[in-house]
């Protein structure tokens, strides 16, 4: 009797891979592709120009064998069903694998799922379908684009600035937004203001106002001397109270997650950059281990779509109304509207069951992921939640001077009559100000005025967070390129972190400035914005990519040669910058260079003399060492920063020097942390300065 064959089902991760075989059993094979298993090669572009831009792909070096595993259980498979993630680089992967495993076996479907658990795969496979084609071309466009364009630019960088350098259509968009933001930075001039409180007292209750209209205009004080002047006419003035007006205002929850609002969320509520985010929102997605066994935590996490199903509304309204008060569940679910852009078919991030909630599966958490999957499930419980409603005073107060000057002075106060959503999601913290009874027109007293000196600030330097609110708003990008954008910044030195800035580096300066000089028509917001749409249209099966491909390459071709031609090379950058340093092997000086792990100082005889080191940071501050101090690493690769003198010179310290002296010793400072708050602190231990800083510190 011969031997029953078994359905072959292929993803792209062993993790995910595991979870699937627990809820399938003995009749499957659920096998791993690792990923990608065919792309175009790496060391040559691989775009047939000529012929409509057939892009040649080949199988991935090192993937031959995991191809060979694969075509084998093909062979013994009744069927074949492919399931990979249900996005557009997924049904490319889906396409490739298919285009091998046809001619061993005809019977291959595709499957998709936006949930990782037993009802939406055994779902899934009784409405198995073909490759989508237009999410393929979709993907197969972005893929050439991508191809062309950084395969046309990078030669002009390698040639103008630097071997080894690389420009990309998206990132390079990315890079302009950080570098212009660093431009204004430098570039601003703070403006003087000052701003003035005064307090009134009544029944021996104090209570303070702000000063917000000077003779029915806004009010603006420029300096201290006219400051002190409007402080003159408040003393002399006489106040009454205008009006109070009290009205109560509600305040809904947001949506549940979606990849960009996740990854922002998860920086400024949990420091995890958006490449953290994602890696440990993929761990929840393929499953982990509970007692229950291996179960799917969270729905897809790369989409754009605030949609979520009728099944899982209902699971959330019932986890609601068993553990909360009746007032907390709406009488009708709310709704959410995704941007136009968004795939529909696709569901917000939230658990994929509302009864794992994170203290019942939190010893089967590493604390990464459970501090993740809190934060997804209680926004995905709050988005349920019926509004909060506070209690909003506001009240005004007119002085009159005899002069005839007027004043409107300002108090706004909030107060939580009800917190609903906020029951889970938390409240911000209630103004503690007791107002004592107040009734309109009557007379108040001053008890004091204060007057208090600002500068303007310029715009912060963009944050992971800040930066892919700025990519999403604008169009650029999808849910998937975001984590990818930043690492490749990060990965090329365009980029540097200072905290949680994120900071050009002098390289990424200048690389901007190249390319946004010669390729402004492509390296914009606005293009980069109209070619997602493009891509999105070809997705829907409204653009032939071929012909999107040809209606931009021919101009964008000839900038290239028009750049090469006509560019000046940067030669200092590309030869070093000089410094002042001396080559301890031959005398030589030494000189600035940029290499893939950052700066460092070379030789300048290289290539006789091949001597590098590190750049220093300052100079070594112990009394009478002439050494510098530089970045060394110990055996697990952490850092510290010690003396080039070493060992006669001992001196170490375990965070980055600063370029400030401390005032009272006149050691370099460090930047670091004391009890939970940011500082600058003396690098000396047997000096005990220290500052508190609200901003980051530049290091560089």
């Amino acid at each position: 009797m011969e031997k029953k064959k078994k359905i072959l089902i292929i993803v792209e991760s062993p993790a995910k891979a595991r979870t699937i075989h627990k809820y399938l059993g003995k009749d499957f094979m659920v096998e791993s592709s690792q990923g990608h298993l065919i792309d175009l090669p790496k060391s040559r572009l691989a775009i047939d120009i000529e012929h409509d831009f057939k892009p040649e792909y080949i199988v991935i070096r090192g993937k031959n064998d995991v191809l060979k595993k694969l075509k084998e259980k093909a062979r013994q498979a009744q069927r074949i069903y492919l399931a990979t993630d249900p996005d557009r680089e997924g049904e490319a992967i889906s396409w490739h694998i298919a285009n091998v495993l046809k001619e061993i076996n005809p019977d291959v479907k595709r499957i998709t799922f936006f949930e990782i658990t037993r009802n939406a795969v055994e779902e899934s496979l009784k409405h198995p379908r073909d490759i989508n084609m237009d999410r393929v071309n979709a993907q197969q466009a972005r893929r050439v684009l991508d191809r062309l364009v950084g395969y046309n630019l990078s030669p002009v960088l390698w040639k103008k600035v630097k071997s080894g350098l690389s420009a990309g259509r998206v990132q390079s968009v990315a890079l302009k937004i950080l570098c212009q933001r660093e431009e204004e930075i430098k570039n601003f001039v703070p403006q003087e203001y000052w701003t003035i409180e005064v307090e009134f007292i009544k029944d021996k209750i104090p209570f303070k106002a702000k000063l917000i209209k000077i003779n029915g205009e806004k009010s603006e004080i420029k300096d201290e001397k006219e400051a002190d002047q409007i402080k003159d006419l408040l003393k002399g003035s006489r106040f009454i109270i205008k009006s109070i007006l009290k009205k109560e205002k509600r305040k809904y929850p947001p949506p549940p997650y979606i990849t960009s609002t996740l990854q922002q969320d998860g920086l400024n509520k949990l420091n995890f950059s958006a490449r953290k985010t994602m890696r440990i929102a993929q761990n929840l997605y393929e499953g982990v281990d509970l007692e229950e066994g291996r179960v799917g935590l969270i729905t897809y996490m790369r989409t754009d779509s605030v949609r979520v199903s009728n099944a899982a509304l209902d699971m959330v309204r019932q986890y609601i109304a068993d553990n909360f008060p009746q007032n907390y569940l709406p009488q009708i679910p709310h709704s959410y509207r995704s941007k136009a852009s968004a795939q529909e078919a696709h569901e917000a991030i939230r658990p994929t069951a509302v009864s794992r909630t994170p203290v019942s599966i939190n010893k089967s958490l590493d604390r990464d992921q459970q501090r993740l999957y809190t934060l997804i499930f209680n926004r995905f419980v709050a988005s349920q939640m019926t509004p909060a409603v506070l209690l909003m005073t506001t009240v005004v107060i007119q002085g009159q001077h005899p002069s005839g000057t007027h004043f409107d002075l300002q108090l706004n106060l909030s107060k939580y009559l009800f917190d609903g959503f906020l029951r889970v999601l938390g409240a911000g913290k209630e103004e503690d100000t007791v107002l004592p009874e107040l009734k309109e027109n009557e007379t108040i007293n001053i008890n004091s005025i204060l007057s208090q000196q600002h500068f303007t600030n310029p715009l912060p330097r963009f944050t992971d967070a800040s930066l892919v609110k700025v990519l999403e708003e604008s169009g650029i990008g999808r849910p998937a390129t975001y984590a990818p954008i930043l690492a490749t910044l990060e990965n090329r030195f365009y980029i540097v972190r200072d905290g949680r800035q994120l900071v050009p580096t002098e390289l990424g300066m200048i690389v901007n400035r190249l390319l946004g000089t010669n390729f402004s028509d492509v390296i914009n917001e606005k293009f980069t914005a109209e070619m997602e749409e493009k891509l999105d249209r070809i997705a829907r099966s409204d653009l032939d990519w071929v012909l999107m491909l040809h209606t931009f390459y021919p101009g964008f071709k000839q900038n290239v040669e028009k750049a090469l031609n006509s560019i000046e090379a940067i030669d200092d950058f590309k030869k070093g910058e000089p410094t002042e340093e001396i080559c301890e092997k031959c005398g030589s000086p030494m000189l600035k260079k940029l290499g893939r792990f950052g700066y460092f100082l070379a030789c300048e005889k290289w290539p006789d003399c091949k001597h590098t080191r590190s750049v220093p940071l300052a100079g070594c501050p112990r009394p009478g060492c002439t050494g510098k101090i530089i970045m060394k690493k110990i055996k697990g690769k952490r850092k510290f920063y010690g003396c080039t003198n070493y060992p006669d010179c001992d001196f170490i310290v375990w965070e980055k020097p600063l370029k400030e002296e401390c005032p009272r010793c006149h050691y370099f400072m460090v930047y670091g942390k004391k009890e939970k708050k940011k500082i600058k602190r003396c690098s000396n231990k047997e000096c005990d300065y220290f500052e508190e800083v609200k901003e980051a510190v530049n290091v560089e």
